[in-house]
């Protein structure tokens, strides 16, 4: 009875530490699968942050600016935010094809055709409301560099001006 109550217990508590670690933060992150679901109902921009579990980059995003407010409140009104590992193990499927991870690359094929085989982390790759690539984005940045891409890709601006001439328009309203 003893052993059942602590396998019980372990259980519990393993299941808080996942779920708590999958809401940390200001920003809820889900998985690809999830935000695809949604995209059903509510069709909204998806911004996927591709990271692995080794990456020191990627912990720092996630630690600084994952945490900003300005950023998070911006990120969750206009995309689906989703945390993926590029070496995820799980196969995902992406608009009616199977993605698998493949050992000799140790990568997710999915994570390899969203970066465009450039697998650099992290990464944030930018879909748009039919699941469609709109552009990757390697290397971390700070909430202040990061904020101005998410309008940019959140606001549609990238479907009427070149990237250029939107931070020009930036640098001059400053």
């Amino acid at each position: 009875m003893k052993s059942f109550f602590l396998a019980c217990c372990l259980l519990l508590f393993a299941g808080y530490t996942i779920a708590q670690t999958h809401e940390e933060g200001p920003i809820k992150w889900m998985t690809i699968q999830e935000a695809f679901k949604l995209q059903q109902s509510k069709p909204k921009k998806i911004f996927i942050d591709m990271y692995t579990h080794w990456c020191g980059w990627c912990k720092k995003m996630d630690a600084s600016t994952f945490q900003d407010s300005a950023f998070a409140s911006y990120m969750m009104a206009h995309f689906y935010p989703v945390k993926m590992d590029a070496e995820t193990r799980d196969t995902i499927i992406y608009q009616g094809k199977p993605y698998a991870y493949k050992p000799d690359y140790k990568v997710n094929e999915l994570a390899a055709m969203l970066l465009s085989g450039q697998m650099s982390y992290p990464t944030s790759v930018f879909l748009d409301e039919n699941e469609n690539v709109i552009s990757p984005v390697p290397g971390f940045m700070t909430a202040e560099q990061m904020l101005p891409i998410l309008r940019f890709f959140g606001e549609d601006i990238f479907k009427t001006k070149t990237w250029e001439d939107y931070v020009k328009d930036l640098q001059q309203a400053k």
